[in-house]
C-alpha cells in the first residue's frame, strides 16, 4: 500500500504539521508506505499552479492520496482539486481538521488578486472574504463530493461536516487524534494547584480570558487565589493562515501585571517537543479557553479539536475547556469540564470549584489515562491502514468499529458540571 500524504510537516510550526509527523510514523508502522511529495515545496496558491505541479508527477503507482486539510492552507486543497480533475487518478482522501468546512479561506482567483493589495484595510479584506464565501463553500462542497473518503477527529466534527458539505451518510469516518504512550506520572502535590495553558500563543486562543479569570479570582476570592499557579507555555511564532498580532504576548504580560499576577504566572516559550510530557506532567490541569472567530462565525462553525488536548490525554491530565470547537465531546469521557466560551465569570467559577474540590483533579486524571489507552498512535495507525485498504478495494461503507477506532462515550457524566 502506497499513500501520498499532502500536508505541512515540521519544521513548519503548526498543529497540523505536528499531527502529520506523528501520523506518518504511526501509519508507516502499520505497514503503509507514506510518500510526502509536498515536503519542501513552496506553497501552491492557485489551482493553475497545483494543476501544473500535479501534471509533472507520476501518480500511477500511488494507491491513495491523503491530505491534511485545515489552518486555512490552500496547497493541499488545490492539489486534491487538480487530482480530482484528472481522467484517471488514485483514490482521494482527506482528514479535515477544521470541520464544518474544508478550507474556510476564499479560493477564487479574484479574491487572491484583491487580497494581494497591501494597502487594503484589514476590515475591507475581511468583508471581501465574507462576500465571496458562497463561492468558497461551493468549491468546498464540489471537492468533498469527489473525495472517496473523509476523516474527522470527532463525532461532532463528522456530523457538522457531513451536513454542511452535503455528504452521504457513511462517507465521513471518525478516527480520534492519536496519543503517545507516555509513562504515567503521578499528580504533583495539590499545594498549589498548577494550571497549564499549552499551545501556540496568539489572538483567538482566549488566553486573555484565563488571565482575567485569575485576576477576578484574586479580587473576589483572595483566599482561593493564593492556592493556584498558572503556566502559559507554547510557541510564539506559528505559521498560521489567519494572521496574528506581534504584540499579543507583550499585551498578555502587561494584562497580567496590571492585575498583580506576576508571581502567579510562569512563561515557558517555544517548548521543544521532547520537553512536553514533563511540562504537562508537572501540572494538574490543562486549560484551553479558546474563542470562536467572529469572522469565521459568519461562515460557519469550526468544530475541530486540539493537539494540546491530545497531549493532556496522553499525559493523564484533565482539561478545563471552553465550549468552542468540539471540546465538549473531547472532555465528555469524564476527563474535564467545559464552560461557555468568552464567559470570564463562568471560567472563574470553574477554577474556584477546582480549588474548593481538588479531588476533581484526580478524577479527571484517571479518566484521561483510561482514554489515552484507547487512543495510542499505534492504534490510530492501524485504523488508517484499515481505512486505506477499504478505499483501495472500493468499500464505500465501513464502520468506525471496523476501522479499530475508539468509540465515543455513551455518557457525558463528568463533562460540564
Amino acid at each position: 500500500m502506497r499513500v501520498a500524504l499532502l500536508s505541512p510537516l515540521p519544521p513548519e510550526q503548526t498543529g497540523i504539521a505536528d499531527y502529520a509527523a506523528h501520523w506518518r510514523r504511526a501509519v508507516q508502522s502499520a505497514g503503509v508506505h507514506v510518500l510526502t511529495p509536498l515536503q519542501g515545496q513552496k506553497p501552491l496558491h492557485s489551482f493553475e499552479a497545483a494543476r501544473r505541479w500535479v501534471a509533472e508527477r507520476d501518480w500511477s503507482k500511488v494507491d491513495v492520496v491523503h491530505a491534511e486539510l485545515g489552518g486555512g492552507r490552500h496547497s493541499e486543497f488545490f492539489v486534491l482539486k487538480a487530482l480530482a480533475a484528472m481522467p484517471a487518478h488514485p483514490r482521494l482522501s482527506a482528514t479535515v481538521h477544521d470541520p464544518e468546512r474544508l478550507v474556510w479561506r476564499p479560493v477564487s482567483a479574484l479574491w487572491r488578486r484583491l487580497d494581494a493589495v497591501r494597502w487594503l484595510p484589514g476590515a475591507v479584506s475581511k468583508a471581501l472574504a465574507v462576500l465571496v464565501d458562497p463561492h468558497t463553500l461551493w468549491a468546498e462542497r464540489r471537492l468533498a463530493r469527489r473525495l472517496d473518503g473523509v476523516v474527522t477527529l470527532t463525532q461532532t466534527g463528522a456530523q457538522r461536516l457531513s451536513r454542511r458539505m452535503k455528504l452521504p451518510s457513511g462517507r465521513v469516518r471518525v478516527i480520534p487524534h492519536g496519543t503517545l504512550p507516555l509513562p504515567v506520572q503521578p499528580l504533583p502535590l495539590l499545594a498549589p494547584v498548577r494550571l497549564l495553558y499549552f499551545g501556540f500563543i496568539y489572538a483567538g486562543k482566549g488566553i486573555e480570558d484565563l488571565v482575567d479569570a485569575l485576576g477576578r479570582l484574586r479580587q473576589q476570592q483572595p483566599e482561593l487565589a493564593g492556592q493556584v499557579r498558572l503556566t502559559i507555555a507554547g510557541g510564539t511564532a506559528p505559521d498560521i493562515a489567519f494572521g496574528g498580532r506581534h504584540s499579543y504576548l507583550d499585551g498578555l504580560r502587561a494584562r497580567a501585571a496590571s492585575m498583580g499576577l506576576q508571581d502567579q504566572i510562569e512563561w515557558v516559550l517555544d517548548v521543544d517537543e521532547r520537553d512536553i510530557p514533563e511540562l504537562v506532567g508537572r501540572h494538574h490541569v490543562m486549560v484551553l479557553p479558546y474563542r470562536e472567530s467572529r469572522k469565521l462565525a459568519l461562515m460557519g462553525q469550526m468544530r475541530g479539536t486540539s493537539g494540546a488536548l491530545a497531549w493532556a490525554v496522553a499525559a493523564g491530565r484533565g482539561v478545563i475547556t471552553s465550549d468552542a470547537r468540539a471540546f465538549a465531546e473531547e472532555i465528555s469521557h469524564g476527563n474535564g469540564q467545559a464552560y461557555p466560551q468568552g464567559d470570564v465569570a463562568a471560567l472563574t467559577e470553574v477554577l474556584a470549584g477546582v480549588l474548593r474540590e481538588p479531588e476533581r483533579v484526580a478524577h479527571w486524571a484517571r479518566a484521561a489515562q483510561a482514554l489515552s489507552e484507547q487512543r495510542t498512535w499505534s492504534r490510530t495507525g492501524r485504523a488508517f491502514a484499515a481505512y486505506f485498504s477499504a478505499l483501495k478495494t472500493g468499500v464505500s461503507e465501513l464502520s468506525d468499529s471496523a476501522l479499530g477506532a475508539p468509540q465515543p462515550a455513551t455518557s457525558s457524566s463528568g463533562g460540564a458540571r
